[in-house]
C-alpha cells in the first residue's frame, strides 16, 4: 500500500448511548447528519436526524471529518466559535448526499482556516476536486469553489491508500467499485474506529479487504440504509418500504445483517449503524435497532448529535 503525507451540537438532537464517558475522551465521534439519499425532515424522523451523512471525529490534537452531506452545514455553524479551524475532509463517494453540504459549509468561506480535502476519482474519472468544484458551479450553485477563501488542499486517494496525520493512521478500502466508494480504518494510540458506507449487497464477512479494514476494531460505523427483509411497513408515511437488493440496486447500499456478520468474524467491539433510509420514520428504526441488538448486543444506531468516546 501506498502511503500519503499531506504537503503542506445539533441543539435538537440529543446526545446519547455512549461507549464510554467522554469527558476526558482523546478520540471522539459524533454524528451530524445520520441520512442516505436526501434529507428527511419532520416530527417523525426528529429522534434520529434527517440531515445526510456527515461524520466528525476528534483525534488526539486533529479533526478528521468524513462525508460533506447536510450535516456539515450544522456542524460547520458550530466551528464558527473554534475559528481558526484545521480540519481533515475525507470523501467516501462524491454521489450528492455525500458532497451536497459543501456549498454551505460556512468556515470554507472565511480566510484564515484550513481543510485538507481527501477522496478518491468518481466512477466517471472525476478528481475529488473536480467533483466538488462541478457541484458549485453555474446554474447548479451560484457561487463557485473558488469564492472560498479558507486554504483548501486537495489529496487523491486510491483505494488502499494509507494517509498518515502525525501518529494516527488512516487505512482505506474499496467498498463498493460501481461507486468507487472507500472505506476508512482510524487507528490511533492503540484505538481504532472504522467507517464503512455503501458496501455492495454481495459483499460477504468472507471478503479478505473489508476483513483487514474491520479486525478488532472499537468502532464500527456501518451504512445500514436497507433491511434484508422483503418489505418493510413502517415508513415515513406509513407505506410500504421497498428494501429488495434486486429492485433498488444501485440506488440502495448494504444490508445491517452483513455488518453484523462481518464484525463477528473480524472481532468487531462495538457496532453502530447509520445512513438510513429517508423513508424509514423513528418507530421503523426503533425496531431495526433492536433487531441488530439481538443479533449483536453491543450495537445501536447512530442519532444525529450523538457523542461516542472511542478512548
Amino acid at each position: 500500500m501506498s502511503s500519503l503525507e499531506p504537503a503542506a451540537v445539533n441543539p435538537q438532537m440529543s446526545n446519547q448511548a455512549h461507549l464510554s464517558s467522554n469527558a476526558d475522551a482523546k478520540f471522539v465521534v459524533q454524528f451530524w447528519g445520520v441520512r442516505g439519499k436526501i434529507a428527511a425532515t419532520g416530527k417523525q424522523t426528529i429522534r434520529y436526524g434527517g440531515n445526510t451523512p456527515c461524520l466528525e471525529m476528534r483525534v488526539g490534537d486533529k479533526r478528521l471529518i468524513f462525508d460533506g452531506g447536510t450535516g456539515l452545514r450544522i456542524l460547520g455553524n458550530n466551528l464558527l466559535r473554534q475559528m481558526p479551524v484545521e480540519a481533515y475532509i475525507f470523501f467516501t463517494q462524491t454521489e450528492i448526499d455525500r458532497i451536497q453540504g459543501v456549498p454551505f459549509f460556512v468556515p470554507a468561506f472565511i480566510k484564515g482556516n484550513c481543510f485538507h480535502i481527501y477522496g478518491a476519482a468518481a466512477s466517471n474519472g472525476a478528481s475529488i476536486k473536480q467533483s466538488l468544484s462541478d457541484q458549485m458551479t453555474p446554474p447548479n450553485f451560484p457561487v463557485p469553489i473558488q469564492v472560498m477563501q479558507s486554504d483548501l488542499k486537495f489529496y487523491d486517494l486510491t483505494p488502499g491508500d494509507t494517509v498518515t496525520l502525525g501518529e494516527i493512521e488512516i487505512e482505506t478500502c474499496l467498498t463498493k467499485d460501481s461507486l468507487k466508494t472507500i472505506g476508512y480504518r482510524v487507528t490511533w494510540d492503540g484505538h481504532t474506529a472504522v467507517y464503512v458506507t455503501c458496501a455492495e449487497h454481495n459483499l460477504k464477512a468472507s471478503d479478505k479487504n473489508l476483513l483487514h479494514l474491520v479486525r478488532q476494531a472499537d468502532l464500527l460505523i456501518y451504512d445500514s440504509a436497507s433491511n434484508s427483509q422483503e418489505t418493510a411497513d413502517c415508513g415515513l408515511h406509513g407505506q410500504s418500504v421497498k428494501s429488495c437488493a434486486d429492485e433498488l440496486e444501485p440506488w440502495d447500499n448494504c444490508f445491517w445483517q452483513t455488518c453484523v456478520e462481518t464484525a463477528h468474524t473480524a472481532g468487531v467491539k462495538q457496532v453502530v449503524m447509520s445512513c438510513y433510509e429517508p423513508d424509514y420514520n423513528d418507530d421503523f428504526l426503533d425496531l431495526m435497532e433492536q433487531q441488530i441488538q439481538s443479533a449483536f448486543p453491543n450495537s445501536l444506531l447512530a442519532r444525529e448529535g450523538m457523542i461516542l468516546s472511542v478512548f
